[in-house]
């Protein structure tokens, strides 16, 4: 694949709210992604139950293969105006991007997208249509490696009103910030983005705020390999289409890093450097770019990853311990993640009451796997003893 459409969203609730009133759907086919963003009236339940029914005819529509114009038709006719504002219900953006990454934007109400090209915004054209009354605007543009877009409902634009700043943050004034952006992932610019809102709430948000930064990335893969195979004669195999494979390497566990150490014909050198004590050390083998213990270290990149994805704020890479490294690999790094699981099960990791398909270290992986598809990254699991091309 010559091109990744890296993804990330975070929100923040108005101050007091147990409910979002911004809903982001995201939908990944063969074909294309499609994003929508809307955001209900008010706060709270009523919000989100708007904001929810909006998204979910769109995607469900978009899924089923309707035409993007059926779909604005039957949303613009099913969702009423205010009666005392004389808004709709529910603003909504949609973005549809195809594998010749040809782009289509169609924009009710919500802030305008924010799109960049070479780190500086560009203004899209955009052509105003009517639906049931209601005035929208839609652009076209095909997209390049390194675009970046984002898309954020209204609580980014009011951010710091009437606390930090007389008139919000203010579409410009948002525009300035992304073009002082470090561009290395959409991860880092949206959690930078939100995080600044939320200083500027004083961690109380007056407004429901979301933004999804959406960037043109060349694909990036990391091969994680844990856990010895079963069957012993399957070592050499095994290490030699790991490393064949393109990307960056990394490798799990004690014993599978002597299987690989001992087919690449070079030693394990074990770091006696604890940058936590209780994180087990970064090992180095040459040919591969991390070399970490396994179960351990796995379980707690999985409950960091989960600490993370509960939060808005920008994570601290400054460690240079294994669980930081892996992390920073996974989230800023790699667009593309498969694990390479063996099924040999280490006895001291193995509930002897439990069968063997349920070790704690295939569950973790699982785990881990599950977590970072939801973070917009696509991962996936190789079970070297089941794979019938060895």
């Amino acid at each position: 694949m010559r091109h990744f459409i890296d993804i990330a969203k975070h929100s923040l609730n108005k101050y007091g709210e147990e409910l979002c009133g911004d809903k982001v759907e995201i939908l990944k086919t063969e074909d294309k992604t499609i994003i929508v963003l809307a955001d209900g009236l008010g706060s709270g339940v009523k919000a989100n139950i708007l904001s929810t029914l909006t998204t979910k005819i769109i995607i469900t529509m978009l899924k089923s293969g309707a035409d993007l114009q059926d779909a604005i038709e039957t949303i613009t006719n099913t969702l009423p105006v205010c009666s005392v504002r004389g808004i709709g219900y529910s603003t909504f953006t949609i973005v549809e991007i195809d594998n010749q990454l040809n782009c289509e934007i169609v924009e009710f109400d919500n802030p305008a997208l924010f799109f960049m090209r070479d780190k500086k915004i560009m203004q899209i054209k955009k052509i105003p249509f009517t639906s049931s009354g209601k005035t929208l605007y839609r652009s076209k543009i095909v997209l390049r490696p390194t675009d970046v877009m984002v898309l954020c409902s209204d609580g980014v634009i009011h951010a710091g009103v009437g606390i930090m700043l007389n008139h919000g943050w203010e579409w410009e004034h948002v525009a300035a910030f992304l073009e002082g952006q470090t561009h290395r992932s959409s991860e880092y610019i949206n959690r930078r983005l939100i995080d600044t809102c939320k200083k500027l709430y004083d961690d109380r948000p007056g407004d429901d705020t979301t933004a999804i930064t959406v960037m043109i990335r060349k694909p990036r893969c990391v091969n994680v390999l844990t856990g010895p195979p079963q069957v012993p004669q399957n070592d050499k195999p095994i290490v030699k289409r790991f490393m064949d494979q393109p990307g960056l390497k990394v490798v799990c566990g004690g014993t599978a890093a002597n299987i690989v150490a001992r087919e690449l014909d070079c030693e394990v050198e074990t770091s006696l450097t604890y940058y936590d004590p209780k994180i087990p050390p970064i090992g180095k083998i040459k040919g591969i770019d991390l070399v970490t213990e396994g179960v351990l270290t796995l379980k707690m990149v999985l409950m960091h990853l989960k600490a993370i994805q509960e939060s808005c704020e920008e994570p601290d890479y400054r460690k240079e311990d294994a669980v930081t490294k892996l992390v920073k690999l996974f989230l800023e790094e790699a667009t593309y993640i498969k694990f390479w699981v063996g099924c040999a099960i280490n006895p001291a990791h193995q509930n002897p009451d439990f069968p063997a398909d349920l070790s704690i270290k295939i569950n973790i992986v699982k785990e881990l796997v599950e977590t970072l598809n939801a973070m917009g990254k696509q991962a996936k699991i190789t079970f070297i003893d089941e794979d019938k091309s060895l």
